[in-house]
């Protein structure tokens, strides 16, 4: 079953508290997911200042700066992963290096007939 691993963190610390984890080091740990198999795709976000909200009401769409909400913790990049059960997932999820500083949100994925 895939699941999304959703990495949330305070922008303004995720790099720069002592247990802060570097590039290389959540790198790795992608790389390593990648050669079992477990990873399906992956990758860091930029900040939550370049993002950009869209809005569709009826006829009206709205475009504005920014993340949908205000939050301590912004969405700081992601994991798809092929597990056999959430409780594989969360095994992956609690190694995620930024686990340390933020959380990691676990979700099925819903598959869509298409």
């Amino acid at each position: 079953m895939k699941y999304l691993c959703l990495v949330y963190a305070n922008e303004n610390n995720l790099h720069s508290l002592p247990e802060s984890p570097h590039d290389s080091e959540c790198h790795a740990y992608a790389s390593q997911a990648a050669d079992t198999g477990v990873l399906l795709a992956g990758q860091a976000l930029q900040p939550v200042e370049t993002a950009t909200t869209v809005r569709v009401r009826g006829d009206q769409v709205t475009v504005t700066d920014g993340p949908f909400a205000e939050t301590k913790e912004q969405l700081a990049g992601f994991y798809m992963i092929d597990a056999r059960d959430l409780n594989e997932a969360i095994a992956f999820a609690e190694k995620i290096p930024p686990a340390r500083v933020g959380s990691i949100e676990v979700r099925p994925v819903r598959e869509l007939d298409v």
